[in-house]
């Protein structure tokens, strides 16, 4: 295909792939399969690569282009990103009734649901996507462009668009992609993310675009901010006119002409809330005339024409059926409720975690009660009381055998749970492989969990060291995998053995010692072997570390097990030592606690970078902190750092400081 062929034909990919997009992710009715799509995708990128002069910013080849980020350039808002007023009884909607109407004598207002996610601003100058921010304050925000043009819903051009447009939205993460994201990080052994509001927050804030288009984010776009080149008088309207420029508005709004009117609209929305595949934590009632705003105004927080009311968390009852036993892989017994199903926050929810056996002691659960369920954040199912035991119920009791194996039981002298005794319990080698190739830890890419199923199931691996006896036509025969995708799983193992040592730590799997420990320990000895000779007082007298963590330490490579595992993963040439990075001392002496969401960081990297840096960081505030550095959402950390008169710094100023 010669250049004028392909130029008109790349017109015509960009188009239908611009409109299946808008199908598919705006108006949720595709027209074809994925199968389809990616063939009219994979055309269109050949055609670029082969001439590369007709790659454009807004090609739907380039939602996922732009490169890693050590750090988000800073925003500042033209038109304030502001807050909005909570109120949490129709009383209080009724008093902001009122309020306004001492202004204006004849008021309508809209009424939309209110979406639990993370705040953003979109420009388009003459049609073209040119710049993406989060809130930040209000008044400063990060650029978090590259990472905004990964979600699929947010067109990078826009027809018959105005000169210049800013749009306000809510990234969220649906309920389905939420539940994936869990299930894939307890899978891992990770700490599952608390709720998708958090999660969206994350993967926004990602580096690395690609793991932010992973995390499979969505929009509503609910505020024009500016908009030059078109006259609007009025919220609906803004919102109708975006609508048509094939922008993805809230699902749902209304214009209504009372306060009750939209006390009423706000209670069908609280009907329906439980079947809509994402969160709102409530619903905005706004003056719908944009004039009548400016008359009204703003607080240095708030605007004075809208008010936001807040749910109450919803709650049923069911019956329990059923306590199940799993096993984790540090070989704690965990129960989990099983009970018959309802709906809450619009999925259907049949168990829930139970924690421990003190836990159902305290609120004496037994096998048949009528049992009180939630959720908590609004996603994760818990259970909040016994409401009725049956007739014929007994006090649970915890088994005294492993559920997966079936040897003793053993309960931590300090804490609440039970443990299986049996290192070779099936249970715990499972997820002990899924938690060694996990990203914190040796981060081989390809070893999936369906793969450490097949490689577990078929006696291939029986320890995490195993991994390194591996060989291509091995895992060429595990099924799905052919000999390219298992000489692409040996590169990725055999690039591990080089890794940092805190991520061997990490691997291991000692209690206690999460990700910040385990650089700790790394940084003090330099060397596994180091590390298994310390004593406890040379262990216990590191900046960070307790004596639960000190004797776990100890404790685990005491044992004959350990000792004979380091040798064989020493044997399979996996590195057990690393050069001891010499601290700068640019924050030596200074005591650091971080609260919010940082623009760039997570908190284990601003930690990371603090403390290599000679400083210190503490988990709260007192008289003793020298700066508490602050990110977005900062609570009462920063309420207590301003009571005490210490300093409040942001990320850009912890660089500064370095």
């Amino acid at each position: 295909m010669d250049f004028h062929s392909a130029q008109q034909r790349v017109r015509e990919l960009r188009k239908l792939l611009e409109y299946h997009n808008y199908k598919y992710y705006v108006e949720d009715s595709p027209e074809i399969d994925d199968y389809e799509y990616d063939l009219f995708m994979n055309e269109l990128i050949e055609l670029e690569t082969k001439y590369p002069v007709l790659v454009i910013p807004s090609s739907p080849s380039q939602r996922v282009g732009g490169k890693a980020s050590g750090k988000f350039e800073s925003v500042v808002h033209k038109i304030q990103m502001e807050s909005l007023q909570d109120a949490f009884s129709f009383d209080e909607l009724r008093d902001f009734d009122n309020r306004i109407r001492d202004f204006i004598d004849n008021v309508f207002y809209s009424v939309e649901p209110k979406i639990d996610g993370l705040s953003v601003s979109l420009e388009y100058v003459n049609g073209e996507l040119v710049r993406g921010s989060t809130r930040g304050d209000g008044f400063v925000g990060e650029n978090v462009t590259s990472n905004l043009r990964t979600i699929r819903s947010i067109p990078l051009h826009i027809d018959n668009a105005p000169e210049f447009l800013e749009v306000r939205g809510e990234v969220y993460m649906p309920h389905d992609s939420f539940m994936k994201l869990v299930a894939s990080q307890e899978n891992k052994g990770e700490k599952p993310a608390k709720n998708p509001r958090n999660a969206a927050a994350g993967a926004l804030r990602q580096k690395d675009p690609k793991i932010t288009a992973s995390r499979e984010l969505d929009i509503f776009l609910f505020n024009v901010q500016q908009i030059n080149g078109k006259k609007i008088e009025n919220h609906i309207e803004s919102l109708d006119y975006i609508k048509s420029l094939g922008l993805k508005t809230l699902p749902f709004y209304k214009e209504c002409h009372s306060i009750d009117e939209a006390i009423d609209e706000i209670n069908r929305i609280g009907s329906v809330r439980g079947e809509l595949p994402f969160d709102i934590d409530g619903a905005v009632i706004k003056v719908n005339n944009l004039a009548d705003r400016v008359g009204i105004g703003s607080t240095s927080k708030y605007p004075k024409w809208a008010i936001a009311y807040k749910y109450p968390p919803e709650e049923k009852e069911t019956i329990l059926r059923e306590i199940e036993i799993n096993v984790g892989r540090t070989g704690v017994l965990t129960p989990t409720a099983v009970f018959d199903p309802i709906m809450l926050a619009g999925t259907s929810v049949s168990r829930a975690v139970l924690h421990n056996e003190y836990f159902i002691a305290d609120k004496d659960i037994r096998i048949g009660d009528t049992i009180l369920v939630r959720k908590a954040g609004d996603i994760i199912p818990e259970v909040v009381a016994s409401v009725k035991h049956d007739d014929s119920s007994v006090k649970y009791s915890m088994p005294e055998i492993c559920p997966s194996c079936g040897a003793k039981v053993f309960r931590d002298v300090d804490e609440a749970a039970l443990r299986c005794t049996n290192t070779d319990c099936p249970a715990q080698l499972r997820r002990n492989l899924i938690h060694f190739v996990s990203r914190d830890a040796m981060d081989i890419e390809g070893l999936g969990e369906a793969v450490i199923d097949q490689l577990a199931d078929s006696g291939l691996v029986k320890t995490p060291a195993d991994i390194y006896a591996l060989e291509v036509h091995q895992l060429a025969e595990l099924e799905r995998l052919g000999e390219r995708s298992a000489n692409n799983i040996i590169s990725a193992i055999e690039g591990s053995k080089n890794n940092e040592l805190y991520r061997l730590i990490i691997a291991l799997g000692i209690r206690h010692i999460g990700k910040r420990a385990a650089k700790l320990l790394a940084e003090r000895f330099g060397s596994i072997d180091a590390i298994m000779n310390a004593s406890f007082n040379e262990i216990n007298s590191i900046d960070g570390f307790g004596e639960i963590m000190s004797q776990s330490v100890v404790e685990y490579f005491s044992l004959p097990q350990t000792k004979e595992y380091i040798s064989l993963l020493g044997s399979y040439g996996v590195a057990l030592s690393e050069e001891i990075a010499v601290k700068s001392t640019s924050l030596s002496g200074l005591t650091f606690v971080i609260t919010g969401v940082l623009p760039s960081l997570s908190r284990d990297e601003a930690t990371e970078i603090i403390e290599k840096n000679g400083g210190k960081v503490a988990s709260s505030v007192s008289r003793n902190t020298d700066y508490l550095l602050a990110g977005e959402s900062a609570g009462s950390k920063l309420a207590k750092a301003k009571l005490l008169n210490v300093k409040i710094i942001n990320e850009d100023e912890l660089y500064e400081m370095l």
